[in-house]
């Protein structure tokens, strides 16, 4: 049997919407040999077209160019779902923006999201996004560009939320918060890319008929995190968008891609 690589993060909502697929317990005509990376390094990996299968940010879609197709499922969009903008004082968006502020990668969702609501950056600090809550709270940046289960933690490091870039989108857009995608690597085979992407809605929907089948595997990557904050990971993140991004989804994404590209430094 054919075995393709397949990226994705170790992040709750990632191990379990793809744990029925890499244990075998939905049908696909291949094997998948999961590697398992932080969001901004599969975005670099992707330009390199490094995995048959890999999850992308919606803000790197353009960078890879032809080199992957969008899969309709395994996304993730939604509402409330977006990053945020915290310190550990009070400030406008403008303010944090335009001084020394840590970002989880200059690909990412966030990052997009940012540069188009806060076009004026300052000083920015690319940092592994599991390190920029103790950075903005130990005073080597004057704000932080938070995504993941930072979302839910901020507050135990005593910092407060300047911005929700996903409530400001939903308010520019009226449309659902593109994070990212699964991408197939546009060399496969037409039929080998549908049946991909039929074996991922079904390992989506796996995860919703026995959410507590995954659990073992999502701890076993979830570092520190604590069950309620997995759960709440999972809740937000992997939803109707996850088994089919749809049109108005699509929407969202084609909206974000042409939307700008990130001011460099």
């Amino acid at each position: 049997m054919r075995t393709l690589t397949f990226g994705f993060s170790p992040c709750p909502n990632d191990t379990f919407a793809f744990h029925a697929l890499v244990h075998g317990l939905v049908e696909a005509p291949f094997a998948v040999e999961p590697v398992l990376l932080d969001i901004e390094d599969l975005n670099r990996r992707g330009h390199d077209g490094a995995f048959d299968l890999t999850k992308l940010s919606i803000g790197a879609l353009a960078g890879v160019g032809s080199r992957y197709t969008l899969l309709q499922s395994g996304a993730a969009l939604g509402e409330g779902v977006g990053p945020l903008v915290v310190a550990r004082t009070p400030m406008s968006l403008e303010v944090a923006a335009g001084g020394r502020i840590a970002i989880p990668g200059r690909e990412t969702t966030a990052f997009r999201l940012l540069s188009l609501a806060a076009p004026r950056m300052g000083d920015v600090v690319e940092l592994r996004y599991d390190r920029i809550l103790h950075a903005v709270a130990a005073g080597e940046v004057d704000a932080g560009l938070i995504i993941h289960e930072s979302r839910f933690t901020y507050a135990d490091h005593g910092l407060v939320q300047v911005a929700d870039l996903g409530d400001w989108w939903e308010r520019e857009t009226s449309l659902p918060v593109p994070l990212a995608g699964i991408c197939a690597r546009a060399t496969l085979d037409a039929p080998t890319r549908a049946a991909a992407e039929a074996a991922i809605r079904a390992s989506v929907q796996y995860a919703f008929d026995h959410p507590d089948a995954s659990r073992d595997y999502v701890r076993a990557h979830a570092q520190e995190m604590s069950d309620a904050v997995c759960d709440a990971h999972i809740r937000l993140y992997v939803n109707r968008y996850s088994l089919d991004i749809g049109p108005h989804g699509r929407e969202a994404i084609a909206r974000l891609v042409t939307a700008g590209t990130a001011p460099s430094r």
